[in-house]
């Protein structure tokens, strides 16, 4: 949904419909995607704030569609909610980006969001053991 929000500049309510429309979810997963593409939207100026700070030399606009809108999506699970962990937000942008981008975004989203989880104070907890 914030690749087609990227791409297609429609409204968030619109996007949001259009896609539960073709790709029907179960209620938990729309509910988590919905709070995301909400939640990086009505936060974009704070979150890309974050990642101008964590990109050194490089501009958002630069960016490929893909990796910004991955990095949006894991920034704002970084600083905005606590539910997943620091290592499985950054784990599972890296594969998107991997899965969806270019050969060498896997290794910059890494290091972008490692950052911004700095930044924002987001440890990994203690390994038990």
């Amino acid at each position: 949904m914030l690749y087609s929000l990227e791409v297609s500049g429609a409204s968030v309510d619109y996007a949001v419909r259009e896609y539960w429309r073709e790709m029907p979810g179960d209620a938990e997963d729309r509910a988590y995607a919905d709070a995301i593409v909400f939640g990086v939207r009505g936060a974009l100026e704070q979150l890309d704030a974050r990642l101008r700070a964590a990109s050194q030399n490089w501009r958002l606009e630069r960016m490929t569609r893909i990796d910004r809108s991955v990095l949006r999506l894991a920034t704002w699970e970084l600083v905005c909610s606590e539910a997943v962990p620091r290592a499985v937000v950054i784990d599972e942008a890296v594969e998107l980006v991997k899965r969806f981008s270019t050969a060498d975004s896997g290794a910059f989203v890494n290091g972008v969001l490692s950052r911004v989880a700095d930044d924002a104070g987001r440890l990994d907890p203690p390994s038990v053991g």
